[in-house]
């Protein structure tokens, strides 16, 4: 009896231990949401966000560094329980995974060299060489609306800025905040600005960038939904943001 005991104990305590852990998925290259610094760790607004959000749940939150196109196949299969790497929340990625309530929203930009006298129509852009991160919601952008410029494909908007500065391409298309932290705002930046409107078309760039979670896991998803909730009304959202800029990335 007292075996059988334990074995119950031993199992609840197993399921607990498991429901109070979320794996999440982060990237490491896409600064100042998240990077790597000096010491190997991974770091950002976006892993900010991430231990704020487990604080608030209960949830230890083990991080799980994955190239960008590895995250929904990542967590679909099981190796995490989350994604929070600033994904865009899109009819085409709704259909296979679920979001959270947005937890920001910044526009993407184009950058040039300054005096490059690019402006961003698909007609002054034709024939030029942009630079993307492929699979994102910028290369889908350019595809559908630009469909005369040559787009070079990075994994990464570290590489797209080192192929700019090297003039490997004419301009990047990037998310607007990290252009200007990771970017703009850096001696390699020098010389380089943003050109054109902000773009935030939902057709392309959705409802925002959510939490992505299994179709399956409704519970987590509103208690993250609370979660998000609670540090934008105590303000520790806005204590988090005053870490990497100047203007609050939640939008409107």
């Amino acid at each position: 009896m007292f075996a059988r005991l334990a074995a119950v104990l031993l199992v609840s305590t197993t399921a607990l231990a498991q429901a109070a852990e979320m794996k999440v998925c982060v990237e490491g290259a896409y600064p100042p949401m998240s990077m790597m610094n000096e010491k190997g760790e991974i770091v950002g607004m976006d892993i900010d966000i991430a231990k704020a959000l487990c604080a608030e749940i209960g949830a230890t939150c083990p991080l799980v560094k994955t190239d960008w196109e590895a995250m929904i196949p990542s967590l679909l299969e099981g190796k995490c329980d989350a994604i929070i790497a600033s994904m865009s929340i899109t009819p085409e990625r709704e259909q296979v995974v679920a979001f959270t309530d947005k937890y920001l929203q910044s526009p993407s930009m184009f950058i040039a060299r300054t005096g490059a006298g690019l402006t961003d129509t698909a007609e002054a852009l034709a024939g030029k060489r942009v630079g993307v991160q492929r699979g994102t919601v910028s290369h889908d952008f350019m595809t559908g609306e630009f469909p005369k410029v040559e787009l070079g494909l990075y994994g990464s908007e570290e590489e797209i800025y080192l192929d700019l500065k090297a003039g490997r391409v004419d301009a990047a298309f990037v998310d607007g905040g990290t252009g200007e932290t990771a970017f703009l705002k850096t001696p390699e930046g020098a010389g380089f600005a943003f050109f054109g409107r902000p773009h935030t078309e939902k057709k392309y760039f959705g409802k925002g960038v959510g939490i992505a979670l299994r179709p399956a896991d409704g519970a987590r998803r509103e208690k993250l939904n609370a979660a998000i909730r609670t540090i934008r009304a105590n303000g520790k959202y806005i204590e988090i943001n005053n870490r990497y800029f100047s203007t609050d990335q939640y939008g409107d």
